[in-house]
């Protein structure tokens, strides 16, 4: 079953004096392009987590974002309080006010609070970890409800070519006849003496560079072989862009061989169909 890259998965945790959140965002790309927002106290495992994300959700662009919101009373942030009286001090020669006012605007100034670094809490650490394994979860569950919507819609795009297919098989044997027709009548307007047995060679060469019975047995072959990679176990978009490629190579080589207008209407008709599924196969994992 297919995969979309798109997906959100959001995991919340509440511990006695913090709350932990954290959320992943994935829309589509070539490759994995994921970027990590986290307090720095938290850096030191990057690398893990990154390892982690990589491992499930393997492609996409990836916004990875963890909050940690303190909710009890600690608090890592203090007053510089000789760095505040300097600052009131200094102000007091420059204006006048009250010492709450001069507080105020004091404390507003560079290093008027300090911040001592958190050591990482391993327990805490591995409570993050399992708020993003439930998130990895989410996300997949919301990928794989959004594959499902692009499998759908991908199996009618191509019952829809099958059917155009059927449609150009069934024209062929009419294309023939005319363009044989059309040569005869264009010899016989010029008016001109033409030995019959080297017309007919010549005639038969020239229905043979028309002729498009491979390209209608391989293009049956790649719808067959699309919707068989569509229901395979594992999301391979980068395989089914490959099909995509293919089956649209057989349709242009038909188009340009079809020299019957009615042909030509049905293969732009199955560039159509073939254009919408190269859209949304942009966004299969």
């Amino acid at each position: 079953m297919i995969q979309s890259m798109t997906g959100f998965g959001k995991n919340v945790v509440q511990l006695p004096a913090k709350k932990i959140t954290v959320e992943l965002k994935s829309l589509n790309s070539k490759s994995l392009d994921l970027n990590a927002r986290m307090p720095s106290c938290y850096r030191e495992k990057e690398l893990e987590l990154r390892k982690e994300i990589a491992k499930s959700l393997v492609r996409g662009k990836i916004d990875f974002n963890l909050y940690v919101e303190l909710t009890g009373d600690e608090t890592s942030a203090q007053v510089n309080e000789g760095v505040v009286r300097q600052y009131m001090k200094q102000l007091k020669t420059i204006a006048n006010g009250d010492d709450i006012r001069l507080l105020d605007m004091a404390l507003r100034l560079p290093d008027a609070l300090k911040t001592e670094r958190e050591d990482l809490d391993e327990e805490e650490y591995e409570t993050i970890r399992g708020a993003l394994k439930e998130a990895l979860l989410e996300i997949n569950k919301f990928r794989s409800q959004e594959g499902h919507v692009l499998e759908q819609d991908f199996a009618k795009r191509i019952e829809n070519l099958e059917a155009l297919l059927g449609q150009v098989l069934q024209m062929d044997p009419e294309r023939t006849t005319t363009i044989r027709e059309r040569l005869q009548k264009a010899v016989q307007e010029i008016q001109a003496e033409v030995d019959a047995n080297r017309f007919e060679q010549e005639l038969i060469y020239y229905l043979e560079k028309y002729d498009i019975t491979e390209e209608k047995v391989r293009l049956a072959n790649h719808l067959d072989y699309f919707s068989k990679t569509l229901k395979s176990n594992d999301s391979n978009g980068k395989k089914l862009g490959f099909i995509t490629q293919e089956i649209g190579r057989e349709i242009n080589t038909i188009g340009s061989k079809a020299n019957y207008a009615p042909m030509q209407q049905l293969v732009v008709q199955m560039k159509d169909e073939l254009e919408k599924i190269k859209e949304q196969m942009l966004n299969v994992l």
